[in-house]
């Protein structure tokens, strides 16, 4: 009696032989091979399936265990490329980043006599994500925005609610991650999830109670997407 499994064909590269004129059937998707064994050498394993309810038999994979034991370590290599990005593609991402830096120093000299500074470390993490990956689901604005003011307003009501501690560190984290995920704005790698964790622990921020949903994250972001357009105008028209 054949075993019923299916593959993930983008995984292991497996390569797939069927008998001549026989009919493709759609296939259930397992997400690994580890239960298989395919030996030190290529063998041919029956694959069952199900094909307008009728179990079926004659589907052989091939494999080796040298493409299995590559797989395993695929993400610990970067990534494939073709050829190497222009120095254009690295030089205009960083000069935004040193701009962006920059101008939110600026403000914070501006802002020093309130005690409130626009340099917090998630706004660090936007500039990596807007700059060097703009195409990126993490890049989009409503994902930044909607993940920056709400993560930040739930840091100000755990914080209201628990008071310092690690109580409101964790009630706070959970429930960003649940408004992230329910709200489709996930935003990674983890800026806004990092929002109530430094209203909890500043104390020079606390007065801002629920300001703090607006300024300083959403508010530097404004600024920083005024900087990606000119990154990504220079980019596309200004090479090297």
């Amino acid at each position: 009696m054949g075993t019923q499994f299916c593959m993930n064909y983008a995984h292991f590269n497996h390569q797939i032989s069927l008998p001549q004129n026989y009919p493709i059937p759609s296939l259930y998707i397992l997400s690994s091979f580890n239960s298989i064994n395919f030996g030190k050498n290529k063998e041919k394993c029956v694959v069952s399936y199900k094909a307008k309810g009728l179990r079926k038999k004659g589907f052989y994979v091939t494999s080796s265990s040298s493409n299995v034991g590559t797989s395993l370590w695929e993400n610990w290599a970067p990534e494939k490329s073709s050829k190497a990005p222009p120095l254009s593609d690295i030089v205009w991402p960083s000069a935004g980043a040193f701009a962006a830096m920059a101008l939110l120093g600026k403000i914070d000299q501006i802002l020093a006599p309130k005690g409130i500074s626009m340099t917090i470390a998630p706004l660090g993490a936007v500039c990596a994500v807007l700059f060097a990956t703009p195409s990126s689901p993490g890049a989009r604005k409503y994902n930044m925005f909607i993940a920056q003011i709400g993560c930040a307003a739930i840091g100000v009501l755990a914080f209201s609610i628990f008071g310092p501690g690690w109580l409101a560190r964790s009630s706070a984290l959970a429930a960003a991650v649940a408004f992230m995920i329910i709200t489709r704005s996930v935003h990674p790698p983890g800026n806004s999830a990092s929002l109530p964790l430094l209203f909890i622990d500043g104390m020079k921020l606390h007065h801002l109670n629920f300001w703090y949903a607006l300024f300083p994250g959403a508010t530097g972001c404004i600024l920083l997407c005024l900087i990606q357009e000119m990154v990504c105008y220079l980019k596309d028209n200004l090479k090297f």
